[in-house]
């Protein structure tokens, strides 16, 4: 099958350099910026595409005829594109795992301490000249509930306990073998002083952290999101940012991405934002291309 590489970037290609082998199947390597309407014609004749965060509308993959395969280089497909649409034009999304859940849980663990801490937001203010010192929270012996307790999930666990933190979960599907006490969701609402979301997006999980949820957040409590914009109603987070009812969100994810530079959630000070890079690491990236090429072998 012909492949290609739909929209390696500038730090991506070098690491698809070091993993991609003499041995392994030709994959066309793209680098040049496109437009989703342009997507019938990069990729006419090819079978794959390897998809690094590119949209995929219907519509335009209706187009796309001799397209037999979508290799997502991550977990959230449904983002991208209709991943039950696309099947039915005969294209199937093959999407990968656990390549980078240390990347994300190191992220929000870096997000949460921020949050708690107001570093970022210090250093705004001190690159205008302005001196000014601001009292953060202290994460020993706080409670951390994780919503989602997968491979993420778990590592963010992992790291919370060894920094002193008190740590519950919520997962929506039972969990045997659970590294820490698992609790229902009003409960994990209620108790946790930071909460982080690790699930994955799907037509049950969209706006699953709406205005009744995040009505019963302890009051102040600290939201991290590295896991997809769509799981929180973004009206409502937004509110609840200028009540005070969240008191900082750490967000690496949002509705639409890119973020618009003049988004609300640019101009508050009590939002820490980073641009979907939760998973970049270099050791993630070599993982998560090795895995996408021998997912290409198979086909």
């Amino acid at each position: 099958m012909k492949s290609i590489f739909i929209d390696c970037n500038h730090q991506l290609e070098p690491v698809w350099n070091s993993v991609h082998g003499a041995g392994d199947p030709p994959v066309t390597v793209n680098t040049a910026p496109f437009k989703a309407e342009e997507l019938p014609r990069l990729l006419d004749g090819y079978d794959v595409v390897l998809d690094d965060h590119s949209y995929m509308p219907t519509p335009i993959v209706a187009k796309c005829k001799s397209l037999k395969h979508v290799v997502f280089l991550g977990t959230g497909a449904e983002s991208y594109m209709h991943v039950a649409e696309l099947k039915e034009l005969g294209v199937t999304v093959h999407t990968i795992k656990g390549y980078g859940d240390t990347a994300v849980a190191e992220h929000a663990i870096a997000l949460m301490f921020d949050c708690a801490r107001e570093i970022a937001r210090m250093d705004r203010t001190l690159r205008v000249g302005t001196w000014k010192p601001l009292e953060g929270m202290q994460l020993l012996g706080k409670t951390l509930g994780i919503i989602g307790l997968g491979g993420i999930g778990s590592e963010t666990a992992r790291i919370a306990k060894g920094i002193g933190m008190k740590v519950i979960a919520h997962n929506r599907s039972p969990r045997a073998d659970a590294p820490v006490e698992l609790v229902e969701l009003d409960n994990l609402l209620a108790r946790s002083d930071v909460v982080s979301l690790n699930l994955a997006l799907n037509d049950e999980t969209r706006g699953f952290i709406d205005a009744a949820r995040i009505a019963r957040m302890k009051k102040g409590a600290i939201l991290i999101n590295t896991a997809r914009g769509a799981l929180v109603d973004e009206d409502a987070m937004l509110a609840a940012l200028r009540s005070g009812q969240i008191r900082h969100a750490g967000l690496d994810v949002f509705r639409n991405e890119p973020l618009n530079g003049d988004h609300p959630l640019t101009q508050m000070e009590n939002v820490t934002l980073s641009t979907h890079s939760a998973f970049r690491t270099r050791e993630a990236s070599e993982t998560l291309l090795r895995r996408a090429i021998d997912i290409v072998k198979t086909l």
